[in-house]
């Protein structure tokens, strides 16, 4: 199974659906909030150069925003 990782903000709308997303798909993830604190979202902006949120790291891959598709595809998801 990979390690999941969602990079999300308060009053996102789009972190929510990724959240609900993967909870109803019974998956695990870790939620990194990083209007909390500066260096979580400047370790975003290192590994992604995305300063926008959600951003999923699925094992070492990257995904921008809730992308289903490629969501799906990196989880195996049918």
């Amino acid at each position: 199974m990979y390690r999941i990782t969602v990079y999300t903000a308060p009053g996102c709308p789009y972190c929510s659906r990724v959240k609900n997303y993967l909870k109803e798909l019974g998956l695990k993830f870790t939620e990194v909030d990083v209007s909390r604190k500066p260096e979580d979202a400047e370790r975003l902006v290192r590994k992604t150069g995305q300063t926008g949120v959600p951003v999923l790291e699925i094992g070492n891959q990257i995904v921008i925003g809730f992308d289903k598709e490629k969501i799906d595809k990196l989880l195996g998801v049918k």
